[in-house]
């Protein structure tokens, strides 16, 4: 059940705002995704990042528990892709500096979900990220290209 994570950092020109994006697979199926402005302005993108992959990790949690309740085991932890290698770092990191306090408790979220083996964060490069189709103009190749990963089709009668 791969979970793909992106953050299009200050996106917004009038509020400076980072939008958040995230989908998950079940198999091949797009099951779930979510592309929501940030409440807060990041004042990094590694800070836009990380807290796209803490809604990301809680949306993953709850799509296992809603398995569970189906009686649908998934003893796994789920791959949480991320394409920004400082917010794999800070992921990494347990020790915390003045600069990256204000995301503490997004940062103990997910270090918590690691270490019960619920997500395990996953290295992802750029171009293969497909939640930037979420969070970012693309050109009309790359689209096309992510919207095919995506398993979603124009309807041929349109």
């Amino acid at each position: 059940m791969p979970t793909y994570s992106d953050a299009d950092w200050a996106g917004d020109p009038a509020s400076r705002k980072s939008t958040s994006g995230f989908c998950t697979f079940l198999g091949d199926t797009l099951v779930s995704w979510s592309v929501k402005r940030q409440s807060t302005i990041a004042r990094s993108s590694t800070e836009a990042e990380y807290r796209a992959l803490a809604a990301a990790a809680a949306d993953t949690i709850w799509l296992k528990r809603l398995l569970a309740d189906f009686q649908i085991k998934h003893d796994t932890p789920i791959d949480l892709f991320c394409d920004n290698t400082s917010a794999i770092a800070l992921v990494n990191n347990p020790i915390f500096h003045a600069r990256t306090k204000h995301i503490e408790i997004d940062h103990r979220f997910v270090r918590d979900q690691i270490q019960q083996n619920f997500i395990n964060i996953v290295p992802i490069c750029t171009t293969d990220q497909i939640a930037d189709v979420l969070t970012k103009p693309l050109s009309n190749t790359r689209f096309q290209l992510i919207r095919s990963k995506l398993t979603v089709t124009q309807d041929p009668s349109i």
